[in-house]
């Protein structure tokens, strides 16, 4: 599966569509403004929220969390021993064993893999696009669940660009 995601440019209160490869809208990102904490919501196309997206009030580290209907799916974090700066760890609720994904690579380039036990789940990608603003997010396992990989897109982008900004605003 492959999702086409316009970069928002504005940040958090901007809302932005996520399309599939045949350019239908699949999701909104819905950016809430005016809101204590960073807040996104994931809906589809009829405006049901399918995962809420919010900043980790109080946390030593930046931390997104991850839910759907109130439940935590994951939590998202940078990690705390990389040598790499860019590598993010995803905490997945619920799991035996602290099951994590990880997502490594050039965040802020948009050029990153997201994967799950040292198998690929995703790649997020602006090469094969033509629009400078866009880039891809192409689902490899079809028993990934888009909507929580696109969630961690959404997650690591915001995290980085917030690191790259100096922390919190």
């Amino acid at each position: 599966m492959k999702f086409l995601v316009r970069d928002r440019l504005l940040g958090i209160g901007e809302d932005y569509w996520i399309e599939d490869e045949h350019g239908a809208k699949v999701y909104l990102v819905d950016g809430k403004a005016l809101r204590l904490r960073d807040t996104f919501e994931l809906k589809d196309r009829q405006g049901r929220v399918l995962v809420e997206i919010k900043k980790k009030m109080f946390a030593l580290r930046d931390t997104m969390i991850i839910e759907r209907d109130g439940d935590t799916l994951a939590t998202v974090k940078r990690k705390r021993l990389s040598l790499l700066r860019n590598h993010y760890r995803v905490a997945l609720a619920g799991s035996e064993g602290g099951s994590e994904l990880d997502v490594s690579g050039k965040i802020l380039d948009r050029e990153f893999v997201i994967e799950f036990d040292g198998d690929l789940l995703a790649h997020v990608s602006r090469r094969w696009l033509r629009l400078r603003e866009t880039y891809g997010v192409e689902i490899v396992r079809d028993d990934a669940d888009p909507a929580l990989i696109i969630s961690v897109a959404v997650c690591v982008i915001h995290l980085a660009e917030k690191d790259r900004a100096g922390g919190d605003d």
